[in-house]
């Protein structure tokens, strides 16, 4: 190839760091980025160019050279809708309207949804990200193009050039978003910045930006796992290309510190009731509350799991299964003391629904079951009449195993969600406890009242 062709030639490679999104960042904008360089600028040729194969961890991804505008609007939404079910982002200021390089502080993996989800699909934005990770094997590959419009940038030699050749797109208008500190921090505070972000700026002629992010170490901690945080992103006022370093890391700090860390308000109610439900006790507890029901009780597990799942979502398959548990051990044993002849007592049910349960387990035994969960029937009245019909107990909990299971499983599925989804208003928790049990009152009443 003629060498002012393989001057020309935009490569680009790809490297693995720690820190994730970030560490690539960190190795490209290094120690090794510039010593390329100062070479390049000691040669006088500009940027070297390296040749890598097509299939290779360098090759250059179709999502950064042939930038997508829709693609970008549906990056935006679908973070903004991850990161609002997970506490909300709010972003103030904005980029200039044309292209230029962001640089952000980084301390947690979710800095990228949150940069993602709060700058413009205008601006097209473009995510460097790690070679030798997120590029070296096909489907990492695909996942950071698709969903972060990322780009390879190599940690072991040439991470400058892979910067620069985003030069273009730069001037074309994109932004492209570095993290210079290079690595996750673990104490908040911001670390001191490489200068391949300038570099490119300088290179391309277009302002550096910076920006704060505030939350994300809440909702993503390093080494930790994600809970429900709201998210700040900060949009300072541009910086010229020549800006420094030092510049560029005491605007991100200063827009940092205007920025306060605020929790979600929530409710001591809330509080209360997810350490129980997050507990040994949670599971007991629903595990005896369904048993009774099935026995006497007359408050269905479902309430349990709707006070519970919404009160802390990521115990909902626990308690879902604990419920499942006792419900089906106290259908059992109501089965076996009905066989007997042991009666006991089944308040808010009427001779209309018994009535209609031994028709049904006349014409289908232990199927009948599978009527429960859509006729409001309790599951007590079930296991007592199937008792005294002489169902097998076997195909009883293999019936009522799969009736009960996809009801209790689909609504602490249910609840789970809605939990996500009202996190943002978790300091109104005690209002949404009573109104689910108005509603659950009201609804028992219906029921009964259609059965008497």
């Amino acid at each position: 190839m003629p060498r002012r062709l393989r001057r020309r030639a935009a490569v680009t490679g790809h490297t693995r760091g720690r820190g994730g999104t970030g560490g690539a960042l960190a190795f490209a904008a290094g120690p090794s980025g510039e010593r390329c360089e100062r070479g390049a600028r000691r040669r006088g040729r500009g940027r070297r160019t390296v040749a890598v194969g097509p299939g290779g961890p360098g090759a250059a991804p179709a999502a950064a050279l042939s930038p997508s505008r829709l693609g970008a609007v549906l990056r935006r939404a679908l973070w903004w809708l991850v990161l609002t079910v997970t506490g909300g982002v709010r972003r103030h200021g904005q980029l200039p309207p044309r292209g230029c390089v962001v640089v952000a502080n980084h301390s947690s993996h979710a800095d990228t949804a949150a940069l993602l989800a709060a700058l413009d699909a205008r601006h097209r934005p473009a995510i460097g990200a790690a070679a030798d990770y997120w590029f070296a094997s096909p489907w990492r590959r695909r996942v950071c193009r698709v969903l972060a419009a990322g780009f390879p940038v190599r940690r072991t030699g040439g991470g400058m050039d892979d910067l620069l050749s985003m030069a273009d797109g730069l001037r074309a208008g994109r932004a492209v978003v570095l993290f210079p500190e290079g690595t996750r921090g673990a104490d908040g505070a911001v670390g001191a910045f490489h200068r391949g972000a300038l570099v490119l700026a300088e290179r391309a002629d277009v302002p550096v930006v910076p920006v704060a992010i505030v939350g994300t170490d809440r909702l993503l901690p390093k080494h930790g796992r994600l809970r429900s945080s709201p998210v700040r992103v900060r949009i300072g006022e541009p910086l010229p290309p020549s800006a420094t370093p030092e510049d560029a890391r005491a605007a991100v700090a200063a827009l940092r510190t205007r920025t306060p860390a605020r929790p979600l308000r929530d409710s001591p109610v809330r509080r209360r009731v997810a350490a129980v439900a997050a507990s040994r006790l949670g599971l007991l507890l629903a595990f005896v509350w369904a048993c009774g029901e099935a026995l006497s009780w007359p408050l269905m597990p479902e309430l349990l799991l709707g006070i519970a799942c919404v009160a802390v979502p990521r115990a909902a398959l626990r308690l879902s299964f604990a419920a499942l548990a006792g419900s089906l051990a106290g259908g059992l044993l109501a089965l076996q003391l009905a066989n007997t002849g042991l009666q006991l007592p089944a308040p808010l049910t009427t001779d209309r629904m018994r009535a209609e349960v031994r028709q049904e387990l006349a014409a289908e035994s232990a199927s009948a079951v599978r009527h429960q969960p859509w006729n409001g029937i309790p599951f007590k009245v079930y296991a007592a009449e199937a008792g005294r019909a002489d169902v097998p107990a076997a195909d009883w909990f293999v019936q009522s195993a799969q009736a009960r299971g996809g009801r209790t499983l689909t609504v602490g599925a249910a609840f789970a969600v809605l939990g996500l989804l009202l996190c943002r208003f978790r300091r109104h928790y005690g209002v949404y406890v009573a109104l689910l049990g108005a509603g659950f009152a009201a609804g028992l009443s219906l029921v009964v009242a259609g059965w008497s």
